[in-house]
């Protein structure tokens, strides 16, 4: 089953500090391996200083996000338009869609939220699923709203929190689980 499209949120169990907390967009996933972005990592690089034409589409809080460890010196950007099925085939999920950093902002749909991303995740074939059979993730369905949330620090929860069943139990897991 291919979980392009979803959002990967990482469990307490995951092995790797640099994505503790995190929630993952899957852009693709199939037999060649998966594709996915960080959202929840802002920097603290303004777009102004890598995308000047796009500053003013930017969602807050206006700054480049890490969206993962493998190439950081390539951007990568989603936005949110009502028209983007009608400007685009590049869409994600609802009304998201890849932007092309390229073009001028003035060419294509009306974006009401950027998000650019420096750098991405990336798994080998069937890597994800092993990562997914250990408990490391959870495989979730996501929202346009979670591509452009005004609230990066607080999106881990706030996904888990909308989850049925014991998922939902874990937005309240301590970071320190010796605060427990």
């Amino acid at each position: 089953m291919s979980h392009a499209g979803r959002l990967l949120v990482a469990t307490p169990l995951i092995a790797d500090p640099s994505f503790e907390r995190t929630v993952v967009l899957l852009l693709a996933h199939g037999p060649d391996g998966a594709f996915g972005i960080v959202l929840n990592r802002p920097s603290d690089t303004p777009v102004d200083e890598v995308a000047p034409a796009w500053s003013d589409r930017a969602a807050a809080p206006g700054v480049v996000f890490v969206g993962g460890p493998v190439g950081r010196d390539s951007l990568i950007a989603l936005g949110r338009s009502p028209l983007v099925g009608a400007h685009t085939d590049a869409r994600i999920v609802g009304d998201c869609a890849a932007v092309d950093l390229d073009a001028p902002p003035e060419g294509g749909p009306p974006w009401a939220g950027v998000r650019i991303f420096a750098g991405s995740a990336g798994w080998a074939p069937r890597q994800l699923e092993d990562e997914l059979a250990e408990g490391a993730w959870w495989a979730v369905d996501a929202d346009a709203a979670d591509v452009v949330t005004s609230d990066p620090s607080g999106q881990w929860p706030a996904v888990l929190r909308r989850q049925r069943g014991e998922v939902a139990w874990f937005a309240n897991h301590p970071e320190d689980p010796s605060e427990n």
